[in-house]
């Protein structure tokens, strides 16, 4: 038996086991008279597992490996086009892969456009030196409908190659991805892999970091006045005198919470979101740590206090909401702004709900956000509990937040009028939970009858009373 068919037959044995299979006869190159039979494999990258709920830029390992994505996210509400449950939401940056792929004959891919956005265009890159430099392959894609269309593109290449799709200009008009294909023949070189399905927000086993303070720099909100977190007022009148600990007022300068030492989590927290929040100067940084600006002889609740619980560090002010510098991303790491999460309400229903309201940010308005949680009892991936971390933390049982929007402009707090946008959703935290926030949308004073606090205190009675009763059509 000549080396060369020896090589090819060995070869054709290695597969996928997951993979489709089908087999085809090719011609040994070394001698024309001999045919070889190579397996076929195909191996999909359907993005159903995995979890990314944030625009920041990360790596993110996928059933197919690991893949980069920067200004873009794994979304699944009902603006996306997606075949399934899930699909690529791709704003003004791109996504890649960082692995190669062999033998390849051909890339499939499904793709179209976001929601209502306005069309925009994109282009498919090329890498053969494990993504050192990337050749576009083939014209720019142009999007105009919300739907998926399928492509593909002849690669006919046996050495290894990986792909990159990237957004054309710095438009934050979104697209959507699904379904990446790779077919060839003989070895793929793909090593499917376990996708990272826990977040990132997941307390973790490990020793305690250093609790730290807050460093506040100038991209943070005013004090006072238009843009300043608490203009919409302090829900629930939370003051620094320590004799107040279940209501005590925190300035973080990035947001503004009351803080509970009996339950170690906020009662509410309070901030405001424009384009000049979320800029992305700062990747998420994940650096959970206490904090050192409690009163003395509070419990100060620890990077990794919610270890083996089976809930999530959930932020109240979340990371991509402030994304403008390092100090601001810090800030909302501190374990003061988190409560003990249902993963679900956490990585699917809450994070929908929080990039819907950065959409509208993008959109040109500005919002006015409040979270808070209430009750005892929740149900996480371990099941239900009323207390962690031996009775220091108590576990809500609901999870609420009221927005806010407004066209973005001046002299905010007379702009709100009668017909002005509020959003107020209120969510049971379990691991049950539909990932549809719409579902859960109720009224600005239902939420104020359940917890006792007069939320948007700031406006005047007559307008509060005219919009604190209904309810959004949601999105």
């Amino acid at each position: 038996m000549k080396k060369g068919f020896l090589l090819l037959t060995l070869a054709a044995a290695t597969i996928f086991t997951s993979c489709k299979k089908d087999t085809a006869l090719f011609t040994n190159p070394s001698d024309p008279s001999l045919t070889v039979t190579q397996t076929a494999y195909s191996v999909t990258e359907d993005f159903e597992q995995g979890t990314k709920a944030a625009y920041a830029t990360a790596d993110l390992t996928l059933k197919t490996g690991s893949w980069n994505f920067n200004d873009a996210l794994i979304g699944n509400i009902a603006g996306d086009a997606k075949n399934g449950n899930w699909s690529i939401r791709l704003r003004a940056g791109s996504f890649s892969m960082n692995f190669d792929v062999a033998n390849l004959d051909k890339i499939v891919f499904k793709h179209g456009k976001y929601g209502n956005d306005a069309s925009s265009s994109w282009q498919l890159y090329m890498s053969r030196d494990k993504g050192k430099t990337y050749v576009q392959v083939g014209a720019d894609y142009l999007e105009t409908v919300n739907a998926l269309a399928t492509d593909s593109v002849s690669i006919a290449s046996d050495g290894p190659v990986r792909f990159k799709f990237q957004k054309v200009g710095t438009a934050q008009t979104r697209l959507n991805f699904d379904d990446i294909t790779f077919k060839g023949r003989g070895a793929s070189g793909i090593v499917l892999t376990v996708p990272d399905t826990a977040p990132v927000d997941t307390a973790s086993t490990a020793k305690a970091t250093t609790p730290r303070g807050v460093t506040v720099g100038s991209d943070a909100p005013p004090a006072t006045g238009d843009n300043s977190n608490l203009l919409f007022g302090n829900p629930s009148n939370a003051t620094t005198t320590t004799a107040m600990l279940d209501n005590y007022l925190l300035d973080q300068g990035y947001y503004v919470e009351s803080y509970s030492a009996t339950r170690g989590t906020p009662n509410w927290v309070s901030w405001h979101l424009d384009n000049t929040n979320n800029t992305n100067a700062t990747a998420r940084l994940d650096n959970f740590a206490g904090f050192t600006g409690l009163p003395a002889n509070d419990y100060v609740v620890q990077s990794n206090s919610y270890s083996g619980s089976g809930f999530d560090r959930g932020h109240n002010c979340p990371s991509a909401d402030r994304t403008s510098s390092v100090n601001a991303n810090s800030s909302t790491f501190l374990m003061t702004n988190m409560i003990p999460q249902a993963p679900q309400n956490n990585q699917q229903t809450w994070a929908n709900l929080e990039n819907y309201l950065r959409d509208q940010v993008t959109a040109g308005n500005e919002v006015y956000i409040i979270m808070g949680s209430y009750g005892t009892g929740g149900t996480g991936s371990l099941g239900s509990a009323n207390t962690i971390n031996n009775g220091h933390v108590t576990v809500p049982s609901n999870v609420w937040k009221v927005a806010v929007i407004l066209p973005k402009g001046n002299g905010d707090l007379l702009r709100v009028s009668t017909t002005t946008r509020v959003i107020a959703v209120n969510t049971p935290n379990i691991n049950t939970i539909d990932s549809d926030w719409n579902k859960y949308i109720v009224t600005v004073r239902s939420i104020e009858t359940a917890t006792g606090l007069n939320i948007l205190s700031a406006l005047p009675q007559s307008v509060q009373d005219a919009i604190e009763v209904k309810k959004d059509a949601g999105s």
